[in-house]
């Protein structure tokens, strides 16, 4: 059974068993949560599509680890003017592993 997840404003394309890493959510190693937000899911020959979303569709998950991406800098210039900045971004992420996928 494979399902596509809608997390934040992106999409991922699940099964039972895949590691994904989402953005950040509260919560320790070894935790169990809810995602709801399946936009589709397909399970052998059957397909259910959601309108927007599947209501009776939920995917288990546990929580292995909160973590940091690595560093973006960001660099401004403007030319003539003496003026040079540079940032660094760091995107907290949670590691997730897939659980179940539950339809009712």
């Amino acid at each position: 059974m494979k399902a596509i997840l809608k997390y934040g404003s992106k999409q991922y394309l699940v099964k039972a068993g895949d590691v994904i890493d989402i953005d950040v959510i509260e919560g320790k190693r070894g935790d169990t949560i809810k995602l709801k937000g399946l936009l589709l899911v397909a399970r052998d020959n059957d397909l259910v599509l959601g309108t927007p979303e599947v209501d009776s569709a939920f995917i288990e998950a546990e929580i292995i680890e909160n973590f940091k991406d690595k560093k973006v800098l960001v660099f401004k210039k403007r030319r003539r003017k003496d003026y040079k900045k540079r940032i660094g971004h760091r995107q907290p992420y949670t590691k997730v592993k897939i659980s179940k996928l539950i339809v009712e």
